[in-house]
């Protein structure tokens, strides 16, 4: 692209100064989730060596802060913590989550993490429907337990849970009890993926507005985005926008229901989009996303950008001869730049020229007529083999995809329930 800019040839808007917001930070660190929210992926359970291995990954590629799973939530889960904490990732500080609770909190420093990010909710409804607890009470806790946390040594954030739903003088005066308590880091949460790119614009402007006129407050911001309605990266871009250091994301967009910001969307978005350093081997992006869906056994979906094996495969001869022509005709960015190779697809919509340049490629002569032939006979095919497709094969290969998602059925849960009781 930055040839053709040169050459006058294509224009960047992406460039243009107008465009670049006041408050984008030149810098951001990425906040890896993946073995954290991204296990939460119904029907995913890593084993230790595969935690280990993803965290390497993650490590090798740049990633800032790994958070690599909730020592809180079983003995194995902490041991896991644990055994990554004692590899020694050479970039990445190994984080976990904790609740505000102090056995929570304990688990973390037994575990041997470097960082703890502690969550409680801030919304109203959060607070009398799941927690019963009081505006006040929750700023007791949240005092207790990033206090806790500095005396250990740990680096402490915290993570306003439902932040995109909450009071906003709440929710700051949370941020400023956490801040007084030694938090190192907040973050913003669209913990249910509630808002669009200008709300949560609004929401850090505020937040901004209201903390970071006091130096004292004037904290780095993470933030947190679900993709219930396919805003996760959107959001997650806009909260960069405006002053957020610490995009949190999870590698294939994996993650409770409709999933996270997606790791390699918004390290590319920034690095192409916005010129903003991420710090990120951006090359080794393909082999971390199939290395996480290996692991994960969830099949990313064929046309999902940057990772899917669709992303970089031109059908239409339109595309493909245009392709053959300049790379950057119908691509963004080149393959390469994310660890991948260009391919095309022969179907119903191939095109006369790049059935010329295979052949042409295999060394075969063939006149304008046999080109032509070969080209409508590929079309036939295509559209042959579609229709020996059947509606009962897609089914099958659906269900056994759902198949390969674990977890404990309602009838073996009842027979564990008997079986104690």
């Amino acid at each position: 692209m930055e040839t053709l800019e040169k050459a006058g040839l294509a224009v960047n808007y992406n460039k243009v100064p107008s465009t670049k917001p006041e408050y984008l930070p030149r810098k951001v660190f990425i906040w890896d989730e993946t073995l954290r929210d991204g296990e939460q992926t119904p029907g995913v359970a890593l084993t230790i060596d595969e935690k280990i291995e993803i965290a390497k990954m993650l490590d090798e590629v740049g990633t800032a802060i790994v958070a690599v799973g909730f020592p809180a939530v079983s003995e194995a889960e902490k041991n896991a913590v644990a055994a990554i904490a004692k590899e020694g990732l050479s970039n990445a500080k190994v984080a976990a989550p904790a609740r505000a609770v102090i056995e929570d909190i304990d688990a973390c420093i037994e575990a041997d993490v470097d960082e703890v990010p502690i969550f409680i909710a801030t919304s109203d409804f959060r607070l009398k429907y799941q927690l019963r607890m009081t505006r006040e009470q929750v700023l007791e806790r949240l005092t207790e337990c990033v206090e806790h946390g500095r005396e250990h040594g740990l680096i402490v954030d915290y993570i306003a849970e439902d932040s995109t739903r909450s009071n906003m003088d709440f929710l700051c005066e949370a941020y400023r009890t956490a801040i007084d308590a030694g938090a190192d880091k907040i973050c913003v949460a669209d913990t249910v993926g509630f808002v669009r790119p200008e709300v949560m614009r609004h929401i850090m402007r505020e937040v901004k507005s209201r903390l970071w006129n006091e130096q004292k407050y004037r904290v780095p911001i993470a933030v947190h985005c679900h993709d219930d309605f396919g805003l996760a990266t959107a959001n997650t871009l806009t909260a960069i926008e405006e002053g957020a250091t610490y995009p949190q994301v999870c590698v294939n967009a994996y993650g409770e229901r409709a999933g996270n910001a997606a790791f390699e969307e918004v390290v590319m978005a920034l690095e192409e989009l916005y010129g903003i350093d991420t710090g990120v081997k951006t090359e080794k992006l393909y082999r971390l996303s199939g290395l996480v869906e290996k692991n994960f056994v969830i099949p990313l979906p064929l046309h999902k950008s940057i990772s899917g094996d669709n992303a970089f495969t031109h059908s239409s001869g339109i595309h493909s001869h245009g392709q053959l022509t300049h790379s950057m005709t119908y691509e963004p960015i080149s393959p390469m730049r994310v660890g991948r190779t260009r391919e095309f697809h022969l179907g119903k919509f191939v095109g006369r020229h790049f059935v010329e340049y295979l052949l042409k490629m295999g060394g075969i002569k063939a006149s304008p007529e046999q080109a032509r032939e070969i080209t409508d006979r590929v079309k036939i095919t295509h559209e042959d083999k579609k229709k020996l497709h059947s509606d009962m094969a897609f089914e099958k290969i659906k269900s056994e995809l759902r198949s390969l998602r674990t977890g404990v059925s309602e009838r073996e849960f009842w027979e564990i329930v008997f079986d104690v009781i």
